[in-house]
C-alpha cells in the first residue's frame, strides 16, 4: 500500500473552500486557555467544512504563532470571530437559529452514541475551559448536552480531541438521515 500524494488527494483551494458549502455546525469556544488547542480546533473545522468559531473570553485568536503551528493554515481557510462574552454569542447563535449543545459532564447529559442530530437544524457545539469546562451561566442558556463516554482513569479528553470526535460522530450521522 502507498500512501496518496498531493495531487491525488484533490484537495481544495482556501478561496474555493470559501465559497462551498458548509456543514451547519459552528463552533464556540468557551475560555479555551491553550493555543495549541485553539490552532487544533481550527484544523478540525476545516477538515469538516465548519461554518464558523466563534472564541470566547481568554480564548487566544489568529494571528498567533503556536495556534498556526498546529492550524496549519486553517486559519486563513475558517471563519471565525471574537466575543469576549460567551453568552453574547449563545444568544446571537440562538436568533440565528441554532440549537445550542454543550459538550461536558453534567445532570441529564445525553452520551453522545444516543444522540442524534437532526438534519433539519443548525447546531452551535459550546466547548469549555481545559480545567473547569463550559461556564456554569453557559449552562443555564444550553438546549441539551452531550457528553462523550469514558472508561478510564481520566474524567476529561482533551478539548481538542473532543472536538475531533463530536464533529466526526455529528457529520456521520447527519449524512445517514
Amino acid at each position: 500500500m502507498q500512501k496518496l500524494s498531493m495531487d491525488e488527494l484533490q484537495r481544495t483551494d482556501v478561496e474555493s473552500f470559501k465559497k462551498q458549502q458548509k456543514t451547519p455546525i459552528a463552533i464556540v469556544l468557551d475560555n479555551v486557555r491553550s493555543m495549541h488547542n485553539v490552532g487544533s480546533a481550527f484544523r478540525t473545522a476545516d477538515g469538516f467544512a465548519i461554518e464558523k468559531i466563534y472564541l470566547c473570553g481568554i480564548t487566544g485568536t489568529p494571528p498567533h504563532r503556536e495556534i498556526e503551528k498546529t492550524a496549519l493554515g486553517a486559519t486563513q481557510s475558517v471563519t471565525w470571530e471574537y466575543a469576549k462574552d460567551t453568552n453574547e454569542v449563545i444568544d446571537q447563535l440562538r436568533s440565528e437559529g441554532y440549537t445550542i449543545v454543550a459538550i461536558e459532564q453534567a445532570e441529564n447529559s445525553v452520551m453522545l452514541h444516543e444522540f442524534q442530530p437532526d438534519s433539519s437544524k443548525k447546531y452551535a457545539l459550546v466547548f469549555g475551559n481545559e480545567v473547569n469546562g463550559v461556564d456554569e451561566d453557559v449552562m443555564k442558556k444550553i438546549d441539551t448536552c452531550i457528553e462523550i463516554p469514558q472508561y478510564g482513569t481520566k474524567h476529561s479528553l482533551n478539548v481538542s480531541v473532543a472536538i475531533g470526535i463530536i464533529l466526526w460522530d455529528f457529520i456521520q450521522k447527519r449524512n445517514l438521515n
